[in-house]
């Protein structure tokens, strides 16, 4: 246990770096839009579609990879493929031209997480994993705070092109530190030759095996369907620098501080509390860890409608911005553990790359290009506060993830006996699950 803090710290500074570098177009949006020239709805399309979908497909066959290839060199080539890209952002001149980068710096960082939780997933206990996935998952909050951070102090100073020059220098030394980790033993055996085509018809198998697995385990469905609908609220999130600035009379140096230093701290304590604390909720009760995040949700509801219309200098908007961190930092931890204790140890990394691709694709796509075409959209039928309402209306969205989390934690302990007597040695399944995606992304 001792070398498995190491690694622990070492991958969650990359998953710092990593959300530093995907963020930084988001918390430089108040220099980025005006200074390109861009709407909201190709603002959106920027932290969305350009990014998500190469991130979220190229995602489900890193997971692959990850269960078949020596790990640590491919979460090298990853963080060297994502800083490149990063770097080179910095030239951009236009909406194409930002696209670009954009896309190839979504393959890079869907190598990082799937990998790094198979990693951790054959370093730690069970029993562990609520707080090995937290404390990983502090790299959002923090990554996201830093991002902010260095949009508010070097912004005006260094201008955000070489902002993100020197982000992509920094991120080639991590990566090739990245070698000097060694593959850690599997958990498993694979027994079931491997095989690397496979016939059309079997794709069939893919929709037979997950079909018997979400039909299995409604924790699984409601677990996964929570996640998305939460992450929908977090796509719409992106325009929150271009609220405080135009619609709450921020300056734009002066909250990218503000906000930078409460999303390191909030989100610091939200992913201590929410790893800990589910492990300790799972222990202590008959709930699974979704019925921590319902209770967490369903206290903060509230709250995030208010603020958002109540005096800047008021103690309740502070406390908003405050829990709308905490919040994000809560999520990770318990809901990851979920996923991967609900499948057999082989296919973790796989798995989590699925779910990567659900949240992303599906929620973050919604929230980010539908917030920016509902902000256009406001804009011209001349709405007051389009970006307060644009935000008020996919809060309430995301809200139905409150009810999902509910159910997913009621049923969870009862679906997993259930899954582990369906699936005793099980492996044989999901491993056929694993060659046909590398039949379909080889082709």
């Amino acid at each position: 246990m001792k070398k498995a803090y190491p690694l622990l710290f070492f991958l969650t500074l990359l998953n710092m770096l990593n959300f530093v570098d995907r963020q930084l177009i988001a918390s430089f949006a108040n220099f980025i839009v005006p200074d390109l020239g861009l709407t909201d709805t190709q603002f959106g399309f920027l932290t969305s579609l350009a990014f998500i979908f190469f991130y979220s497909i190229m995602g489900l066959f890193m997971g692959v990879m990850a269960d078949m290839v020596n790990r640590p060199r491919l979460i090298a080539f990853g963080v060297v493929l994502w800083s490149i890209f990063t770097g080179l952002t910095g030239t951009a001149k236009g909406f194409v031209t930002m696209a670009i980068p954009r896309m190839f710096i979504g393959v890079g960082e869907s190598i990082l997480t799937p990998t790094s939780m198979s990693l951790l997933s054959d370093t730690f206990p069970e029993k562990r994993m609520g707080f090995a996935a937290g404390f990983y998952y502090m790299g959002v909050p923090i990554g996201v705070g830093i991002s902010l951070l260095i949009a508010g102090y070097l912004g005006e100073s260094l201008g955000w092109r070489n902002c993100f020059y020197l982000l992509g220098g920094i991120g080639l030394l991590l990566g090739l530190s990245t070698l000097f980790f060694k593959e850690r033993p599997r958990k498993h055996t694979q027994n079931v030759e491997e095989k690397t085509t496979l016939s059309r018809e079997s794709t069939m198998e893919i929709i037979t095996c997950l079909a018997k697995a979400l039909r299995t385990s409604s924790a699984l469905r409601f677990t996964i369907l929570a996640g998305v609908l939460y992450h929908i609220v977090l796509g719409a999130a992106v325009f929150e620098q271009l609220w405080f600035a135009q619609e709450r009379g921020f300056e734009r140096s002066e909250i990218a501080q503000i906000t930078g230093w409460i999303g390191v701290v909030a989100g610091m304590a939200g992913n201590l509390f929410g790893g800990v604390f589910s492990d300790w909720w799972q222990e202590k009760t008959n709930q699974g860890r979704p019925m921590f995040l319902f209770w967490l949700a369903l206290i903060t509801f509230p709250i995030f409608i208010y603020y958002r219309f109540v005096d800047p200098n008021t103690f309740i908007f502070w406390t908003g911005v405050v829990l709308g961190f905490f919040q994000l930092g809560c999520f990770f931890g318990p809901t990851f553990s979920v996923v991967q204790e609900l499948v057999p140890n082989n296919i973790r990394a796989t798995v989590v790359a699925f779910y990567i691709l659900t949240l992303n694709l599906i929620g973050l796509t919604i929230g980010s290009l539908f917030g920016g075409m509902c902000v256009d959209f406001m804009k011209a039928s001349n709405f007051e506060e389009p970006y307060t309402w644009t935000l008020v209306i996919f809060t309430c969205i995301s809200a139905t993830s409150i009810p999902c989390y509910y159910l997913a934690g009621r049923r969870y302990k009862e679906d997993k006996k259930k899954l582990e007597d369906l699936f005793p040695v099980g492996k044989e399944e999901f491993l056929t699950f694993r060659r046909i995606l590398l039949w379909l992304f080889r082709g």
